[in-house]
C-alpha cells in the first residue's frame, strides 16, 4: 500500500500495530522523518554535544525529558518504543538484536538501571518529496527499496566518549539536475542540508558503489551522479566505535514520522 498522502499520525498507529514494519521513505510526504538514539541518562551530555559539533550529520530536532517515551514537540501523543517500524538494540557497541517492539527493553533498563533519554535526529527521506516536487528522480522510491548508505571516511568532531567517522546516504542525480538537488536540499539544514560530496566515491572511502554498508544497492543510469548526503546512521557507526554499554536506535531506513511540516523546517 501507498502511504505517501497519509497523515503522521495514521502511519503511526499502523505501526505501532505492527501492521507497517518496513522501511519509511516515501511516505507521509510534506512531513519531517527522524532517525532515533536511545542512551543511558549519564552519556546524554556526550550525545548532545556529538550533535551540537556535527550538525550536518546529526541535526537535532528533538530530545526528550529523561525517562519519557514521547516527543511532545514534534508528535504529540507519540510512543518512542512502538512508533518505529524496526529497531536495532546496542550492547558495547555491539548491535544484538533487532525488534519492531522496545517497550519492554525500555522499562526493564529504567527500573534496574536508570533513566534513558531519547534523541531525535533529522532526515533526508524528509526532503525527498521536495526533490521530487522540482522533478529530480528518487530512486530507491521508484524502486521500492531502502537508500543506500555507506560507511566513509569524513571524520566527525569527537564530544566525550563518542567519535567516528560520517555515514552517507546516496541518490543518483542525472548531471542536469544536480545543481537544482544542490539547491532544494540546501533550503533544508535541519535534516542534513546540502550533499557533502558528489561523485568519485573513493574519494571519500566508498569502495563499492553497488554494496551499500545500510540500505540496499539501486540503478545508476547512464547520464546520472551519485550524489551523497550527510546521514543520520552517523550515531549507529559512532555507537559501534565508542562501544557504550547499551543503546536503541532505528534500524536504517525505518524512521519515527513527526507531525512537522518540512516547510517548517525549511532554512530553519
Amino acid at each position: 500500500m501507498d502511504y505517501a498522502e497519509s497523515k503522521p499520525s495514521q502511519v503511526r498507529e499502523l505501526i505501532r500495530n505492527g501492521i507497517i514494519d518496513g522501511p519509511t521513505t516515501g511516505m507521509c510526504n510534506g512531513y519531517a522523518q527522524g532517525n532515533l538514539v536511545i542512551l543511558p541518562e549519564e552519556l546524554s551530555w556526550d550525545l548532545l554535544l556529538f550533535c551540537q559539533r556535527n550538525p550536518r550529520a546529526c541535526p537535532l530536532l528533538e530530545v526528550s525529558d529523561a525517562g519519557s517515551r514521547s516527543f511532545p514537540q514534534t508528535a504529540k501523543g507519540s510512543d518512542i518504543t512502538k512508533d518505529i517500524p524496526r529497531y536495532r538494540i546496542y550492547e558495547n557497541g555491539i548491535c544484538t538484536g533487532e525488534s519492531t517492539n522496545i517497550s519492554s527493553r525500555f522499562e526493564e533498563y529504567q527500573k534496574t538501571k536508570g533513566r534513558l533519554i531519547s534523541f531525535l535526529i533529522g532526515c533526508s527521506f524528509s526532503f525527498e518529496a521536495e526533490l521530487l516536487e522540482a522533478d529530480i528522480p528518487v530512486r530507491q522510491i521508484e524502486e521500492g527499496v531502502n537508500v543506500p548508505m555507506y560507511n566513509t571516511n569524513i571524520p566527525c568532531i569527537s564530544a566525550g566518549v563518542f567519535s567516528g567517522t560520517m555515514v552517507v546516504s546516496m541518490r543518483p542525480i542525472p548531471h542536469s539536475k544536480v545543481p537544482m538537488a544542490v539547491a532544494v536540499t540546501a533550503a533544508m539544514p535541519k535534516v542534513h542540508g546540502a550533499p557533502i560530496h558528489i561523485g568519485y566515491p573513493e574519494f571519500i572511502g566508498i569502495e563499492n558503489i553497488k554494496e551499500p554498508d545500510y540500505g540496499d544497492p539501486v540503478t545508476i543510469k547512464e547520464g546520472e551522479v551519485p550524489v551523497f548526503w550527510p546521514c543520520g546512521v552517523t550515531p549507529q557507526a559512532v555507537l559501534m566505535n565508542s562501544r557504550p554499554s547499551f543503546a536503541m536506535t532505528h534500524a536504517p531506513g525505518h524512521m519515527f514520522i513527526t507531525d512537522v511540516k518540512n516547510t517548517i523546517l525549511k532554512y530553519s
